[in-house]
């Protein structure tokens, strides 16, 4: 059973003390591949120096919405930057972790919807997919990815919308991406949402070291449950885990135009 996970921080400091022998556990468990994304313009070095140590490791660069406040105009000419030249390279994959984060009340809306405009933008003009993190703005995201109507689309991370808004996001091109939070007994609308997704919507992620499964609560969450994961996941949507591993890597092997 081979497995991408297309949503981690594998920088965070949270991993120094482990973070090879975890790569190895994961390799071992069926991991192939696996994107770290940046998220401010201080980690996009440190993300891009881990990935360049291993070749089934590959980047997003973005400027992340919860970060706000750390976040300056120069930071967007540096990731264009960035982008420009990295363009081509194989371990370069995305432009994220970028979006609306309507849930933290202190997060000014028109300042994340002009950065989240000016990144998929770029996108657009590097031809990349987006990872898109979407909090409590589904319909704000929707709206704007409808006048942007990225040429690649992308992934909605940890998505946990309605069915009606996974629709408007597979119409849109979007993959819809499923991590540890649908694996909670109490996730029961999700789970009613999960069953009804089409199988080729769907690219798994656990979202290192955040949002641990029901199986792991409370620990560090890691690539290596991603095969849990992906096991609690097909139970709800009632088919077998190797045919949602299947189809997720699939998935994802074309949205980032791997073979």
């Amino acid at each position: 059973m081979e497995l991408i996970d297309t949503h981690t921080h594998l920088d965070f400091p949270d991993f120094d003390a482990d973070r090879q022998a975890l790569l190895t556990e994961s390799r071992a468990l069926g991991v192939r591949r696996i994107v770290v994304l940046g998220v401010y313009q201080a980690n996009w070095q440190r993300v891009w120096e881990l990935v360049q140590s291993d070749p089934d490791l590959h980047a997003a660069f973005g400027l992340h919405p919860v970060y706000l406040d750390d976040h300056r105009p120069q930071h967007l000419s540096e990731l264009g930057e960035w982008l420009t030249r990295l363009a081509g390279h194989r371990q370069l994959c995305a432009v994220g972790e970028i979006g609306l984060d309507y849930f933290i009340e202190s997060l000014d809306r028109d300042r994340q919807q002009a950065l989240f405009e000016a990144q998929l933008q770029l996108a657009a003009d590097f031809n990349l997919p987006a990872l898109i993190h979407v909090r409590r703005s589904h319909a704000a995201v929707i709206a704007t990815l409808k006048r942007f109507r990225l040429k690649r689309a992308g992934i909605i991370h940890a998505f946990a919308g309605s069915k009606e808004e996974a629709r408007e996001y597979i119409k849109l091109g979007f993959k819809l991406g499923l991590g540890g939070a649908p694996t909670w007994p109490q996730a029961l609308r999700m789970h009613r949402v999960l069953a009804e997704l089409p199988l080729d919507s769907v690219v798994l992620e656990t979202d290192s070291p955040d949002m641990a499964p029901a199986m792991f609560p409370g620990q560090r969450n890691s690539p290596a449950h991603l095969p849990a994961i992906c096991a609690a996941l097909a139970d709800i949507i009632a088919i077998s885990p190797e045919q949602l591993a299947a189809a997720s890597t699939a998935n994802a092997c074309e949205l980032f135009n791997w073979s």
